[in-house]
């Protein structure tokens, strides 16, 4: 059944010529997407309102690739609206266990979902954030970390909270539109090398229009952060709007979806210097749907994606690694 809030991003992916899956047997871990209903609380302006295990289902089946399980990423989705405030973010994982139930029945599809979770946790708790922890663990077996934000100072109490999270075997997500933080990160990082940092989105917003003074800063940036071997990127969420920024290739501009071809002209050269900057072994490709669904079909990302592999003449374990692999180790997963 349509979803009357969902028709404008559905119609305007509908107008997008179809690809067909290059490689559709090679297998597939996404490691982040999101699932939600904002039906009630759109403050984001996100245009597919819900988006939950129907909606995830039918995207991947509809792509023709091979994707054998996902992550689902922290987005504040069904917090508790009681309790204490520390703890209403376990609602979120609570919620994403249930699609995983859903999802291994095997009646939305052969992928299994959320085989991975993470959601977030004040780590400015100190100490005090170890029952946050503890309580999305025994929420689901499939809980593997968090996503949040860090003081620019790396106080004491903030390092007592992170430090947690190598004592529970937990990964640490961390995105922002701003890449300059990106050496605090690393610095972060360096501090807790028994963590695995994994930077989102490639490190901050992709502006295709960027100068060259802004490209170099981010480069900069980048090899900050690559520089410790802790760290792991996701590529991807170069093709999403960013607040009120949004690309060409939005489809509030765009009047119909851009093809793998020409998003491969034009995004190439900021994934070839992440990729190249922390090798195969430490990236891996990921959709951020349904926030880049706003510009881009899922059939046609795993396409792009793809092509960007052979554009840059990965071997098959260098393959396997940036669509799985990596995935797998980072977030505890059973490799395909």
């Amino acid at each position: 059944m349509s979803i009357a809030e969902n028709s404008d991003i559905e119609n305007w992916i509908a107008k997008e010529t179809p690809e067909t899956a290059i490689e559709p047997e090679l297998p597939i871990i996404d490691p982040h997407h999101h699932l939600w209903d904002l039906r009630k609380n759109n403050q984001m302006g996100f245009r597919q309102e819900v988006y939950l295990c129907e909606e995830i289902s039918n995207d991947i089946q509809d792509s023709g690739h091979n994707v054998v399980q996902t992550v689902f990423a922290q987005c504040g989705a069904f917090y508790r609206a009681d309790g204490p405030e520390e703890m209403k973010c376990i609602g979120e994982t609570e919620f994403v266990n249930g699609i995983a139930a859903m999802s291994r029945s095997g009646l939305y599809g052969s992928t299994r979902l959320c085989t991975g979770i993470f959601s977030t946790a004040d780590l400015r708790l100190g100490s005090g954030v170890e029952a946050v922890l503890e309580a999305h663990l025994q929420a689901s077996s499939n809980f593997r970390g968090i996503r949040s934000a860090f003081p620019s100072d790396l106080n004491d109490t903030f390092l007592e909270g992170f430090s947690l999270l190598e004592k529970y075997d937990l990964s640490y997500d961390n995105w922002s539109p701003d890449f300059s933080r990106l050496p605090r990160l690393a610095d972060l990082a360096n501090k807790c090398s028994g963590v695995t940092v994994i930077v989102n989105h490639l490190g901050g917003r992709i502006d295709p229009e960027a100068s060259k003074e802004e490209i170099a800063a981010w480069q900069k940036a980048i090899d900050s952060v690559a520089a410790c071997p802790n760290t792991v990127m996701k590529l991807g969420g170069a093709q999403m709007r960013v607040g009120d920024w949004e690309p060409a290739y939005h489809m509030h501009i765009a009047d119909s979806p851009w093809s793998s071809d020409r998003f491969l002209d034009t995004l190439f050269s900021r994934y070839q210097y992440a990729i190249e900057a922390f090798g195969p072994e430490r990236c891996m490709f990921e959709s951020n749907f349904p926030v880049d669904k706003d510009c881009i079909s899922y059939g046609t990302l795993w396409n792009l994606f793809k092509k960007m592999a052979n554009k840059l003449g990965l071997s098959e374990s260098e393959k396997r690694a940036m669509f799985s692999g990596t995935a797998a180790k980072a977030y505890r997963l059973e490799a395909p």
